[in-house]
């Protein structure tokens, strides 16, 4: 699972990576956030084909999901990506997944937390019902999407032994604390991001720091330079849905 793919910088670094990394790690799956894919803010049906064709099997989003006016028409004619499941239920598009590989099947949810964040439905609730609606012998991947550590925590805590892994994403900056919680879930507060990194979170510093200094309005461009492709790779057993292991994984140009 990797962390927020930042701009056009950020997608040709997944370009130049998944195949290589599929061959060496013999991935199974690999699973992207792509709220930030275009220009820093949303993606669209052919950025989501561009990020398939580079070798991933499964899109998540975000806050940024209807960055892109012309995605909301699109959204639902796109297999296998997800928005988080806590948007109204008016809202195109879908929020959990089942994505058929050729050996196994797993299911991707896809939350969005609401502490410092823009108003949705309860993460925790959406999770619930999406469970209920998942058959029973399908491992779930969750990206719970979100800006406070505290919340992505409990969040894991609470639903510790009901899915296989869940993972943060949202702040772009990868954590340090990937585990193996209590009752058998994988767990990371955030797998980081995939773009520039001399930056402020992939964007350029200038105006970014001017925004900081003068609290003026500015225009946040997706920084140029070397880029980092951060996540964690999970293992888990087949039988019991168990996570075995994760690893936090940072390749950086």
């Amino acid at each position: 699972m990797i962390g927020d793919v930042v701009g056009g910088a950020g997608r040709l670094m997944l370009e130049r990576n998944i195949p290589r990394l599929r061959r060496e790690l013999s991935l199974d799956a690999v699973v992207v956030n792509g709220e930030n894919c275009a220009a820093g803010s949303g993606i669209t049906m052919a950025l989501a084909e561009k990020i398939f064709a580079s070798g991933v099997d499964a899109i998540t989003l975000g806050d940024h999901t209807w960055g892109q006016k012309e995605f909301a028409a699109q959204i639902s004619s796109i297999n296998n990506l997800v928005r988080p499941a806590n948007f109204t239920n008016t809202c195109p598009g879908r929020g959990w997944n089942i994505v058929v590989m050729p050996t196994f099947r797993f299911a991707i949810v896809n939350v969005q937390g609401r502490v410092f964040m823009q108003p949705v439905d309860c993460p925790f609730q959406a999770l619930e019902k999406a469970l209920n609606e998942i058959p029973r012998d399908i491992p779930v991947f969750v990206d719970f999407h979100a800006e406070a550590t505290s919340e992505k925590m409990t969040f894991a805590h609470y639903f510790d032994g009901k899915v296989t892994a869940i993972v943060g994403t949202h702040t772009h900056v990868q954590t340090s604390d990937a585990a193996l919680l209590p009752k058998g879930t994988a767990y990371v507060t955030d797998l980081g991001m995939v773009g520039p990194y001399i930056s402020s979170i992939g964007r350029d510093l200038k105006p970014v720091t001017k925004k900081f200094i003068t609290g003026m309005p500015s225009r946040f461009e997706v920084a140029t330079g070397p880029c980092t492709l951060e996540g964690a790779i999970i293992e888990f057993d087949a039988a019991t849905k168990a996570a075995q292991s994760i690893e936090t994984i940072r390749i950086r140009e």
